[in-house]
Formats: C-alpha cells, structure tokens, sequence
C-alpha cells in the first residue's frame, strides 16, 4: 500500500494525517486479521473518511457513535471474516457511557456546552468523546472504551459535578433524548446553500460564505462546501455551533419574489 500515492491528491496536512491513520489501521487489521477502530471523528471527518474509502474501494468498515443519528463516530475497520452480528457483538469492547447523574436541586441546569465544556477544562482530549446526549436528569457521555475510567475519575473534580453521581454503563444502555423541533419561517432570494446559512445562522451573506468555507456546514451529513449549492425539501443542513435543520414546506413567495420557507429546527 503507497501511501504517499492514495494522498498525493489532499492538500490539507491535517487531513493527510487523519487518513494516514485510517491506513495504519487498515494495515493492521488486516495483517493481525482483528478488529481496529479509531477515536471520534468529527462529521467533517466523517465525511472525509467515507469519500476516501470509496474512492480506495475499501468495503469493510463501519462508522458507529453509539445511536444512529450520532454526530461524532468512531470508524471500526474489520477483516473479511467478520459480520454484522460480530460487529455488535463487540461494540461493548469500543464504546461506553460515562452516565453524569446530578443531583435533584440541579437537575435541568446544565446543558450540553457545560458538560463540554468541563471536559476541555480538564484538559481531555476531545477526540476520545462522543455525543453527549443531555438529559433533565443529567447525560451520558458517549467515550472510547479506554477513556472511560479516567473521565470517571475527572469529572468530579469539577465544583459543578462534585455532588454528582458518575458511573460507568454499556454502550446498549444509552439514555435516549426526546427529539424537540421548532418551526420557524425564512425568507431567501433562492435556494442557494448560503442564502439558508445566512438566515438560520443570523448573519450576513459574505459571512455565511465564510462559514461555509470553513468547512462548517453540512447537508444530510456530508460536508458542503459550494456556496451555490441548490436545496431542496427534506435537506437537512447542520451548522457546527448553531444546529440542525430540516427544510419542510415551501410555503410560497412574496411580492417581490422571494421564497417563504417552513424550517424545523432542532432544539
């Protein structure tokens, strides 16, 4: 396997890095005919990873990050002699939760930049957390199995979680969160991806450019980077910092024709 040859065509180091380690675990997966996997990958290296194994024609990997409508993902790479059902049967030895119960006088207080945010006080490597999926009652903190233990014994070392309960539970017990949308209505001149950027992130249109450029918005889960790209209904188009978004109705037009947009926005 050339390397240098399958990454002649990324210019970016970081992602010559980031796939430089996907090579490394497909080279050892295959010579100790065993299961590798990877840290949490971001969804722009979701992306990322996914675009670069079709084009190398590598088939056998899963991207998993606990549920199916995870953000963050670990990628497992596998030998041929594998399954489905061995797969699942071996998530338990990748991922687990780190379960935050607080305290009934602080229930409901935290949100999900708290628990985020303690982790990258402590000095954690992002890397090795998942979602994090928050809850009244507290939140699982999804983790690569290795890492478990020491968030474990961290996070309480914060003042807002001294008095809470941590512990340590199988990735097949993840407390799921209910799903809340609002609708909103936006109002665009066409159904450009940066004319929808703009509004949903509440900014202007040169800065929308920007963001997409930065490689911070997402269109049904792959990274966009084409600022004329045309949407359409049911897209659903994240914004790392402001949210998901899904297009539900095109409601009409006004006087000067401009498009009336229904948007469910995750909250």
């Amino acid at each position: 396997m050339d390397k240098q040859q399958l990454l002649k065509d990324y210019k970016k180091q970081e992602d010559k890095i980031c796939l430089s380690q996907i090579l490394d675990k497909i080279e050892f997966s295959r010579t100790r005919e065993k299961i590798e996997y990877t840290d949490f990958l971001d969804m722009y290296q979701v992306a990322l990873v996914e675009n670069f194994l079709r084009k190398i024609k590598f088939g056998n990997y899963q991207l998993y990050g606990g549920y199916d409508e995870a953000e963050r993902r670990i990628l497992i790479v596998y030998p041929e002699k594998y399954n489905e059902n061995m797969l699942e049967k071996n998530y338990n030895k990748m991922v687990k939760i780190v379960r935050v119960q607080l305290p009934d006088e602080e229930k409901g207080k935290y949100s999900h930049r708290n628990y985020l945010g303690g982790i990258v006080k402590l000095g954690l490597k992002r890397e090795k957390v998942g979602d994090i999926i928050v809850l009244e009652q507290g939140a699982d903190i999804i983790t690569v199995q290795d890492f478990a233990d020491i968030l474990k014994q961290q996070l309480p070392s914060l003042t807002r979680f001294e008095n809470s309960k941590i512990t340590i539970e199988e990735i097949q017990n993840l407390q799921k969160r209910e799903i809340k949308v609002e609708q909103v209505k936006i109002i665009v001149p066409s159904l450009r991806l940066d004319n929808f950027v703009s509004d949903l992130a509440r900014t202007s249109r040169s800065k929308a450019v920007q963001i997409i450029n930065q490689e911070r918005v997402f269109v049904n889960g792959k990274n966009e980077t084409k600022a004329s790209k045309q949407l359409k209904l049911n897209d659903i188009i994240t914004i790392r910092g402001k949210g998901r978004f899904v297009i539900k109705e095109f409601s009409g037009t006004t006087r000067s024709g401009r498009m009336v947009i229904l948007i469910e926005k995750y909250v």
